[in-house]
C-alpha cells in the first residue's frame, strides 16, 4: 500500500471488548446504504469498545496535544459486496473522545457521530494480571473494566474473536443513498484470558432510547485485544 493511501497512522492499545447479541431490526436503521448486516453463527451484535490511541500522525505528522488519548465507541458489523469481494467492516453508533477538535474533524469532514467527554483510563500491569479500565463522563461517570491474564495468546482461527477482530473496513452513511467506505491496515492481534470484568455504563444516556435496554443485559462475550500499530487509508464514496 503507497503512502499517498495512508490518511493517518497510530497504535490502538488494550482493546477493551463487550459483545451483546440484538435483534437484527435494531440495527437496520443505522446500516448505511448498500452494506448489509454481518453476523456470527446467527447472532447480530453490537460491541462495547474501549482502547487508547497512542503516537497519532495525520499524514505522518504528530498533532500538539492528540498524540494520545482514550476513545470508547459502540459499534455493529456489517459486509459490503465490492465486485467479487466481501468487504467486511464495522460502524459506529457514537464515538466518544476527550479532545473537541478530532470530534469537529469526525463529524464535519467524514460525518461521524463523535462526542466529546470527560474521559479517563487506568492500566494497572501486574506479573500475573492486567487491569484495564476506561471511564467517561455523560451526567455520571461511566466504567468499563476489565481483569486478565497477563499473558496474551494468539487468537484462534475460526473463534468468535476472529470475527469481532478481523473487520477491515469502516462504513458510514453520510447521505439517503450514500455511504462512506475508509480501510484499516492491521496486524493480526493477541488477547488477553479475561477472567472478570465490570460494565457500568447507562446506554441510553450514551447512544440513545434503542440501546436503553443494553442496561439490563449482560454480554455474550468480554474479551481484551492489545492491539497493534494501525494505518488508517484515505476513503471512498459510493
Amino acid at each position: 500500500m503507497t503512502n499517498s493511501k495512508v490518511f493517518l497512522t497510530a497504535e490502538w492499545r488494550k482493546l477493551a471488548l463487550a459483545q451483546y447479541a440484538v435483534d437484527k431490526a435494531v440495527l437496520l436503521k443505522y446500516l448505511p446504504p448498500n452494506t448489509e448486516l454481518d453476523d456470527w453463527q446467527g447472532k447480530y451484535y453490537v460491541s462495547l469498545v474501549g482502547f487508547m490511541f497512542v503516537d497519532v500522525k495525520l499524514r505522518g505528522f504528530n498533532i500538539p496535544f492528540h498524540t494520545n488519548f482514550e476513545e470508547v465507541n459502540l459499534r455493529f458489523y456489517v459486509k459490503y459486496k465490492d465486485g467479487d469481494e466481501w468487504k467486511r467492516g464495522v460502524v459506529f453508533i457514537k464515538e466518544i473522545v476527550p479532545l473537541p477538535a478530532i470530534t469537529f474533524v469526525a463529524n464535519t469532514v467524514y460525518k461521524e457521530n463523535y462526542q466529546t467527554l470527560p474521559m479517563k483510563h487506568v492500566w494497572i500491569e501486574q506479573e500475573h494480571q492486567l487491569e484495564v479500565d476506561y471511564l467517561w463522563k455523560n451526567k455520571i461517570w461511566n466504567k468499563f473494566s476489565v481483569t486478565a491474564s497477563s499473558k496474551a495468546e494468539e487468537i484462534a482461527v475460526g473463534s468468535e474473536e476472529e470475527f469481532i477482530t478481523e473487520h477491515y473496513w469502516g462504513y458510514t452513511k453520510i447521505g439517503l443513498n450514500r455511504t462512506s467506505e475508509y480501510g484499516v491496515e492491521h496486524p493480526r492481534w493477541e488477547a488477553y484470558p479475561v477472567k472478570q470484568y465490570k460494565i457500568e455504563v447507562d446506554f441510553g444516556i450514551n447512544y440513545g432510547s434503542d440501546f436503553a435496554f443494553l442496561n439490563r443485559a449482560e454480554p455474550d462475550s468480554v474479551m481484551l485485544a492489545e492491539g497493534s500499530e494501525i494505518r488508517v487509508l484515505k476513503g471512498k464514496k459510493f
